[in-house]
C-alpha cells in the first residue's frame, strides 16, 4: 500500500470527510418527481441516474472531456442539501434561483481545503453559465433526465405531463444527439400523458 502523500494532512482529510457527511444530505433531499415504486425522488438519485445517462450517451455525444461532464454532474445540483429543490413548475420568475442556489453550495464547500473548494466553485460557475460544450450538455442531459423520471415513476394524480414538452428546450436543443434524444422523451411524455 502506498504511503500517505506528504501533501495530505490530516486536517485536509478531516476537512474532506466534514464536507462528505455534509453532502450526504442530498439522499435525503426530496425531489418533486416519483420513482417507478412511487417514491419521492432525491436529489442524489438524480444525479446518479444523470451521470448514468453520460455514461450511457457518451459515444454519441460530439468529442468531451467525460471526466469534467462527469464533475459537472455531480455538483450540479449539490447545493439543495441546504435549501433542498425547488421545482421548475414552483420557479418564481424575478427571483435569483442561481444566486440563492450558489450560496448554499459556498456554505456546503466551506469546510472542504482550499483547492477542492475553489476547483468545485469553479465546476459550478460553469455549469450554471453554460461557459464549455461539457457544460451545455450537462445541462441538456439534466433536463432530459427529469423528464425522463417524469414518465418512468408513478407521479402524483394530476400530474401535468405535456408541461415537460416545453421544458428545458434550449438547453435540449444545443446538440443534435439531445435534440434527438428529447424527441423521443417527448414521444415516451405524450404517452404517459394519453394513459392516465
Amino acid at each position: 500500500m502506498p504511503d500517505l502523500d506528504t501533501t495530505t494532512t490530516p486536517d485536509r482529510l478531516d476537512r474532506i470527510l466534514t464536507f462528505l457527511q455534509a453532502a450526504q444530505g442530498l439522499k435525503d433531499t426530496a425531489r418533486s418527481a416519483r420513482t417507478a415504486a412511487g417514491q419521492p425522488e432525491s436529489v442524489a438519485e438524480h444525479s446518479w441516474s444523470l451521470c448514468l445517462l453520460v455514461l450511457l450517451m457518451e459515444r454519441d455525444l460530439p468529442p468531451l472531456d467525460l471526466a469534467k461532464l462527469l464533475k459537472l454532474c455531480v455538483i450540479h445540483d449539490l447545493g439543495e442539501v441546504i435549501s433542498g429543490d425547488i421545482p421548475a413548475i414552483h420557479q418564481v420568475p424575478g427571483t435569483d434561483k442561481a444566486a440563492a442556489e450558489r450560496a448554499d453550495f459556498v456554505t456546503l464547500i466551506a469546510p472542504l481545503p482550499d483547492d477542492l473548494r475553489a476547483e468545485f466553485l469553479a465546476l459550478w460557475d460553469e455549469y450554471e453559465a453554460a461557459r464549455s460544450a461539457e457544460a451545455q450538455a450537462a445541462k441538456g442531459l439534466d433536463k432530459i433526465e427529469t423528464m425522463l423520471q417524469h414518465v418512468s415513476g408513478q407521479q402524483e394524480p394530476g400530474f401535468d405531463y405535456l408541461w415537460n414538452l416545453g421544458y428545458g428546450r434550449d438547453r435540449t436543443d444545443a446538440l443534435p444527439v439531445l435534440r434527438a434524444l428529447r424527441d423521443k422523451v417527448d414521444v415516451l411524455t405524450r404517452a404517459a400523458d394519453a394513459s392516465r
